[in-house]
């Protein structure tokens, strides 16, 4: 008989989460090229709640576990694994399982956890990082110099860009609703930040002499997009990351032909699954970045298992700068 372990488990898609709950479960084994983790830390995405919901891109049949991003130490390993072994302190991601005592992941997506960044912080970083690479330096380009405006910057997608862009050494303006959360991600590293309470589009005009911003990073949607549509530079890049707002937004073409912007569709996932030789290289340039201390997530809290749905409230409220944890084995 398999033993068992504690984990969220969402029985039913519901709006409300309802249908959502810790349950006991039979502990996972490893197939051929699959490892076992121990999970010490799991953070929570945005897409963790939709998936739950069932308005994300990738449907699951209940009964699933959810959680994308974590980081352990390996428990056991398939068949076919030879590039780590029990004890190992590793971090990554798989589609979903992480909001568990034990987790299955492929071996491919697995890298050592750097020695500067605890099991938390390592949790935290995959997708995010993973997001921001892709979009500002495969779909975007972004070059030195150039004006970056980041969206939704307090959360764990939009701190990754504004940490990313600041990499790049582009000017980075970050926009968010809550003072505040502004002076933490100003402190973070944006250059200027902006409260849309009162609008966005004429404080970017004015920080950019006009021209409007060269790259907008926009995981928000909605009436976000639809400001930005009107503050890009002539060959512009708006990046289009997710709908956080709840509402897709639409646009009428003639505004990028008049302007010269383009609209970009990101996909992080899906780009590395399209491009594998592109999708490992940008694997392994945000983990080089970690291990160098050139990059570093930020941990607004750490929760135990039983309080995940905690969690979800808070990125649903808007809480939350950066990224919240769970320990699964708290």
């Amino acid at each position: 008989m398999s033993e068992t372990m504690r984990a969220l488990v969402c029985h039913e898609i519901t709006e409300d989460l309802s249908g959502v709950a810790i349950a006991e479960k039979p502990r996972p084994e490893p197939g051929p090229g699959e490892v076992r983790l121990r999970v010490m830390a799991a953070s929570i995405n945005f897409p963790d709640i939709l998936i739950c919901q069932g308005k994300y891109q990738l449907k699951l049949e209940p009964p699933f576990t959810p959680g994308m991003d974590m980081a352990g130490t390996v428990d056991a390993v398939g068949e076919g694994v030879d590039t780590v072994r029990p004890g190992d302190a590793v971090a990554g991601g798989a589609r979903f399982g992480a909001f568990a005592q034990y987790a299955l992941a492929p071996a491919a997506s697995l890298r050592s956890k750097p020695e500067a960044m605890g099991f938390a912080e390592a949790a935290a970083y995959p997708a995010a990082y993973l997001t921001a690479y892709v979009s500002l330096v495969r779909r975007a380009a972004l070059q030195p110099g150039e004006t970056l405006l980041v969206h939704g910057a307090s959360g764990g997608v939009g701190l990754a860009a504004v940490d990313v862009g600041r990499l790049l050494g582009a000017t980075v303006i970050a926009t968010g609703g809550s003072d505040e959360k502004l002076a933490r991600v100003k402190a973070y590293g944006a250059d200027h930040v902006i409260n849309v309470a009162g609008g966005f589009r004429e404080p970017v005009k004015e920080l950019t002499g006009g021209r409007g911003a060269d790259v907008i990073y926009d995981p928000v949607g909605g009436d976000v997009f639809d400001e930005s549509t009107r503050c890009m530079a002539f060959n512009g890049r708006l990046l289009i990351i997710g709908f956080t707002s709840g509402r897709i937004a639409s646009i009428n073409t003639n505004i990028p032909l008049i302007k010269g912007f383009s609209l970009v569709g990101v996909r992080a996932g899906e780009y590395g699954r399209q491009f594998p030789d592109k999708g490992r290289e940008n694997v392994a340039a945000i983990w080089e970045w970690a291990r160098e201390g050139r990059t570093r997530p930020y941990i607004h809290a750490e929760l135990p298992l039983e309080r995940v749905l905690d969690g979800y409230r808070m990125l649903q409220n808007r809480e939350v700068v950066g990224k919240v944890v769970i320990r699964p084995q708290a």
